[in-house]
C-alpha cells in the first residue's frame, strides 16, 4: 500500500497555479458578459409619468401632462378612455410627432391632447396610453 501512495505523483505547484488562474479568467469573462447584458436590458427601459389630468371646458378632449422617466425614449401610439380607444388630437411640450405616434425623449415632459367624445361631470374615468413597446400607463381621476 505505501508503494502504492508514493508512486503517484501529485501536481507540480507551477501546473495547479496555471490551473487556478485560467479557472478564474473564465468565470471572471462569464460574470462580465452576464452583467454586460443586464446593464443593455436595463438601459431600454421605458418609463412614462402621468403626472396630471386636465379636463377640457367643452367636455370633448382629455389633456395629460407627462413625463418620461426611463432610461431611453419612448412613442405613444394610442390612448384608451376607461376601455375603449381613443384618438389623439395632438401632443406637444418636449412630444415630437412620428409616423405611428409621439415619440418623447428621456427626462422630458410634454401634454397629450386625447378626444374623448364626451365626458361626464362628477365621473370617475380611467385613461391609458398605450406605447409602442406594448406597454400601458394609466391614471385615474374625476371629471370636474
Amino acid at each position: 500500500m505505501k508503494k502504492l501512495l508514493k508512486s503517484r505523483k501529485a501536481l507540480s505547484p507551477v501546473v495547479a497555479a496555471i490551473i487556478l488562474i485560467a479557472v478564474t479568467v473564465a468565470v471572471s469573462i462569464a460574470v462580465a458578459a452576464w452583467m454586460g447584458a443586464l446593464t443593455f436590458t436595463f438601459m431600454k427601459t421605458e418609463e412614462l409619468r402621468i403626472t396630471g389630468i386636465r379636463w377640457d371646458s367643452t367636455n370633448k378632449y382629455v389633456i395629460l401632462n407627462c413625463s418620461n422617466t426611463g432610461a431611453g425614449s419612448l412613442t405613444v401610439t394610442s390612448a384608451k378612455f376607461d376601455a375603449n380607444s381613443k384618438p389623439i388630437v395632438s401632443a406637444g411640450g418636449s412630444f415630437t410627432s412620428v409616423t405611428d405616434g409621439y415619440a418623447l425623449d428621456k427626462g422630458k415632459t410634454g401634454w397629450i391632447t386625447i378626444n374623448v367624445g364626451s365626458w361626464t361631470s362628477q365621473a370617475k374615468y380611467t385613461v391609458t396610453l398605450v406605447t409602442a413597446s406594448g406597454n400601458q400607463y394609466q391614471t385615474s381621476d374625476t371629471a370636474p
